[in-house]
C-alpha cells in the first residue's frame, strides 16, 4: 500500500525511527488488528494503534458505558453513559484519524464469533475482562496461527507478553489455573490501565513493523505501586491441550 501525502506528514516522526521508515508505516497501513475488551486497557491500546496508522481496527466489546468506567476510558464522553461503549470508541477513533478503518462489534467474544473475528485479523490484542473470553481468543489464535498480545492488570499490578503460536508459550501454558476475576469489582486507577495499554500497543507495532524485538517467551510484570518492572522467562507446557500440536506442526 502506498502512503498518501497526508499520511506521510501525519506519521513523519515515527518513520524517523531506525529500522522503521516508510516500509514499517506501509506494514501498519496494511494490517488489521483485533482489540477485545475495549475499556480502559483495550480502548487506550486501540487509541495508540489508531494514531500510529494501523490500517484497520476491529473493536469487540458488549455492554453499555457505565459512570464508573469514566475514570479510565479515554475514548468515552460523559454524555455517552448508558450507551454501547464500542460504538463511541469507533466514533472517537475515526474522528482522531480519518485515514484508518474502524469496525465496531457490539458483542463479547464467544464460541460462535471468535473464529470469524480471528480470521478477519492479523493480530489480536487481548484486553478482555474475564478469562472465558481470553481463553477463547487464545485458542482461536493458536488454531489460526495468529499472534496475540496478552495484557491484564488489577489494582497497581499488571502483566504483558506476546504470544506467537508454535514459537512461544500460549496463555494456557502461562495460566493453567485461571484466576477468578470479579469483572465488576477490580480496583483501577486510569493511569495504570493507560500505562499497560501503551506498552501493549507498542508490542503490536513491533510485531507488525519488525523494527524492534517484542516480548517473546517473556512475561513482563509491573508493580506500579513501587515502580518495579521485571521480565520473567515463560515456559511452554509440552502437554498443553491448546498449543502442543502447534509446536509439532512447526517442527515437522
Amino acid at each position: 500500500m502506498n502512503l498518501t501525502p497526508s499520511e506521510l506528514e501525519r506519521y513523519h516522526r515515527q518513520m524517523m525511527l531506525p529500522n522503521f521508515g516508510e516500509v514499517g508505516q506501509k506494514r501498519l497501513k496494511s494490517a488489521t488488528v483485533l482489540v477485545t475488551g475495549v475499556g480502559g486497557l483495550g480502548g487506550t491500546s486501540a487509541l495508540y494503534l489508531a494514531v500510529a496508522g494501523v490500517g484497520r481496527l476491529i473493536l469487540v466489546r458488549g455492554g453499555d458505558l457505565r459512570l464508573d468506567d469514566m475514570n479510565r476510558q479515554v475514548l468515552m464522553t460523559n454524555d455517552w453513559v448508558g450507551k454501547p461503549r464500542v460504538l463511541k470508541a469507533k466514533e472517537t477513533l475515526q474522528a482522531i484519524n480519518p485515514d484508518i478503518q474502524v469496525e465496531a462489534v457490539h458483542d463479547y467474544v464467544t464460541k460462535d464469533n471468535v473464529d470469524s473475528l480471528m480470521q478477519s485479523a492479523d493480530i489480536a490484542v487481548d484486553c478482555a475482562h474475564n478469562f472465558t473470553e481470553r481463553n477463547l481468543l487464545n485458542e482461536a489464535c493458536v488454531r489460526w496461527q495468529k499472534p496475540m498480545v496478552e495484557a491484564a492488570m488489577d489494582g497497581m499490578e499488571a502483566y504483558l507478553t506476546t504470544i506467537i503460536p508454535g514459537v512461544t508459550p500460549c496463555l494456557s501454558c502461562l495460566f493453567p489455573e485461571k484466576p477468578d476475576w470479579n469483572q465488576r469489582g477490580f480496583s483501577v486507577i486510569g493511569a495504570v490501565s493507560g500505562t499497560l495499554a501503551c506498552l501493549s500497543a507498542l508490542e503490536v507495532i513491533k510485531l507488525i513493523t519488525k523494527f524492534s524485538q517484542p516480548l517473546l517467551s517473556q512475561l513482563l510484570t509491573i508493580d506500579l505501586m513501587r515502580m518495579e518492572f521485571a521480565k520473567r522467562h515463560s515456559y511452554r507446557d509440552r502437554s498443553c491441550l491448546v498449543c502442543s500440536s502447534s509446536f509439532e506442526e512447526k517442527n515437522s
